[in-house]
């Protein structure tokens, strides 16, 4: 009886071992799929000589060309779950300040236009991408575009309630923007500016034209 009981008991122990090996393989295979993963998502570098980096722009190319499209999905999914419908792009007393402008810049020069509701990333640019973040979605209630279609000045609409919250500092940020582009920045008081100011603010800002 002692010869099978012992090789039974080593039986046992082999069978302890598998069990051990079965469920160690098994946990290095979901780690490593769980670090391929972590790594995916994140800029993927190979190393050169002395211990330097370069950046797998490859890499970094498809993923965010894959997390775009992944986004641009996702709304459109949205999009198409939702009803839309226009509306007036200015309130009414803005409406009557952008004719007036209109009217006077006509007047003025043909070739030049008033724009409304533009935004500070469609005519201006920066090399420092921060910078030009803190700015390009911002955007100024009127622009006056030359005939080269450069904007020349920006028109700031002060209407009851302007500045309230945080309207006063981002009005700083447009006006820096705008000051360090030789764009000049000029404000419209809502109740204090008549057509006729708006017809001489605008003989000064844009030159005579046919």
């Amino acid at each position: 009886m002692g010869a099978p009981m012992d090789m039974l008991a080593g039986l046992g122990d082999n069978a302890s071992l598998i069990i051990f090996l079965v469920v160690f393989l098994v946990a290095a295979t979901v780690l490593k799929e769980l670090l391929r993963r972590n790594r995916s998502r994140h800029y993927r570098f190979r190393p050169k000589a002395r211990g330097n980096f370069r950046p797998d722009w490859k890499v970094i190319a498809r993923n965010g060309e894959d997390q775009a499209l992944a986004s641009a999905s996702e709304q459109l999914r949205r999009v198409m779950a939702a009803d839309f419908k226009s509306r007036a792009l200015l309130n009414r007393s803005e409406t009557q300040v952008f004719k007036a402008l209109d009217a006077a810049v006509v007047a003025r020069n043909p070739s030049w236009q008033v724009m409304a509701q533009v935004s500070l990333g469609e005519f201006l640019s920066s090399p420092d991408r921060s910078a030009y973040a803190a700015i390009n979605s911002k955007r100024v209630d009127f622009a006056l575009m030359d005939a080269d279609c450069r904007v020349r000045h920006a028109l700031e609409y002060q209407g009851n309630g302007h500045h309230q919250g945080s309207a006063a500092a981002r009005d700083a940020v447009k006006k820096e923007a705008l000051r360090k582009a030789g764009i000049g920045y000029h404000e419209v008081v809502a109740g204090h500016t008549t057509p006729a100011e708006l017809r001489r603010l605008i003989e000064k800002l844009v030159p005579h034209g046919c």
